[in-house]
């Protein structure tokens, strides 16, 4: 039988403005399954602008029966552009990575967390009277405590921040509406996760 993946987030994980087969999800399965690690599509619990609390809802809403062999989660974009505190964020995305750990059954390795992107250096924060060098700074105190928290449970944290940072700008690696990834900067994603996924999913599950 198939390994089960679960995709926790928002308009990262649902993949705004790209077609179903681009999603980072998506293109990490299908990178899995071509390294043979029989792994199906994952089921996604993700929407454009959620919120951690507005995640933690969906997920109630959704209703999904563990346990998973893996569970990604990235989330908190949208708090920080409703202009939430760092400790709401902490406090909410720690509740959430215990969600995400009891869909894994309790296995640490079978949970991978993605940093949030910085959003500021896209062409839509350029146009949207925003201060781009405090969107920095918030996001790197948000993925800041979103590390600690990973640490403290011993859950991979992928940090992807530092490429969206350098090339999310650029139009190739930009959807349509010049805010969210395209396929290309979806890639560059599921790159820095698939060695962590590979390797905890290889050790424990395969022969």
């Amino acid at each position: 039988m198939a390994l089960r993946y679960l995709a926790l987030g928002d308009s990262y994980t649902i993949g705004e403005g790209v077609a179903v087969e681009d999603r980072w999800p998506m293109q990490l399965a299908r990178a899995l399954r071509a390294a043979g690690v029989d792994i199906a599509d994952p089921q996604i619990i993700a929407t454009t602008g959620w919120t951690t609390d507005e995640l933690y809802a969906g997920i109630d809403a959704a209703a999904p029966q563990g346990p998973f062999d893996l569970v990604t989660l990235l989330i908190g974009v949208n708090n920080q552009y409703r202009g939430r505190s760092v400790d709401e964020y902490r406090t909410q995305f720690a509740a959430l990575l215990q969600r995400a750990l009891g869909f894994a059954g309790q296995r640490a390795r079978r949970v991978l967390v993605l940093a949030i992107p910085d959003w500021g250096v896209t062409p839509f924060a350029a146009g949207s009277g925003r201060d781009v060098a405090q969107i920095a700074h918030e996001l790197d105190a948000y993925n800041a405590a979103a590390a600690a928290v990973c640490t403290q449970h011993g859950i991979a944290f992928i940090d992807t921040a530092p490429v969206s940072r350098a090339r999310g700008g650029e139009v190739a690696m930009l959807a349509e509406d010049g805010l969210h990834p395209s396929a290309a900067l979806y890639t560059q994603w599921y790159q820095q996760a698939y060695p962590v996924a590979y390797r905890h999913l290889n050790d424990e599950v395969l022969p």
